[in-house]
């Protein structure tokens, strides 16, 4: 994953009333801690932070007075009814560092006709370099059938990422469709139908 390089700003302004300032001057509050050192409170331009942390584990490189800090997004707040961007929390990290993230599971492809998943698990612990995170773990489905089994020590993990999941925990079950799904259909079909021939008879 790429660094987003971002433009921060100092802060020592707290509390919700500040907070609404700086959203509405178009700044998102947030604070930078690890390593043992005090936390550092800024404000990053919200436009652009919003874009760059569309990704799961986003890695910022953050200008702070002419001071660079690489960090890792570790947790955002959010409004629960616009969904706007309210607070950032970031883990300082440096190169070659080893980080625990949670990655996003993806299946990928379709499996043979008349068969379903479950998927266990959407997200899987892993150790990464920080400078090297995966955004996401896909995992290939095409074909498959009732029966197979997805498990984590079958996912494909990008280089130098480890495993923190239990090997045999199940990420994805594979099963016959059930025939309820299909029997809906037929009734939601016939359901359709039934006006069509009714107006017909008339």
């Amino acid at each position: 994953m790429s660094e987003q390089k971002l433009a921060a700003e100092a802060r020592t302004e707290f509390g919700k009333g500040f907070a609404r300032r700086a959203r509405m001057a178009g700044q998102i509050p947030a604070v930078i801690y690890g390593h043992g050192a005090e936390p550092i409170h800024i404000t990053l331009p919200a436009k652009a932070t919003t874009l760059a942390v569309r990704t799961a584990n986003a890695l910022l490189s953050l200008d702070l007075n002419g001071e660079g800090h690489l960090a890792l997004v570790k947790d955002i707040q959010r409004d629960p009814i616009k969904q706007i961007i309210e607070h950032i929390d970031l883990l300082t990290v440096r190169q070659g560092e080893t980080v625990t993230v949670d990655v996003p599971v993806h299946l990928v492809g379709e499996l043979a006709p008349g068969n379903a998943y479950n998927q266990e698990m959407t997200v899987i612990s892993l150790e990464a370099e920080a400078t090297h995170l995966p955004t996401a773990i896909e995992v290939d489905i095409e074909g498959r059938s009732a029966g197979q089994h997805i498990h984590a020590s079958d996912l494909v993990l990008p280089k130098g990422s480890v495993l923190l999941a239990d090997a045999e925990a199940l990420v994805v079950n594979i099963s016959e469709a059930t025939a309820t799904a299909a029997e809906g259909e037929a009734e939601e079909g016939a359901a359709a139908a039934a006006p069509a021939e009714a107006a017909a008879a008339e």
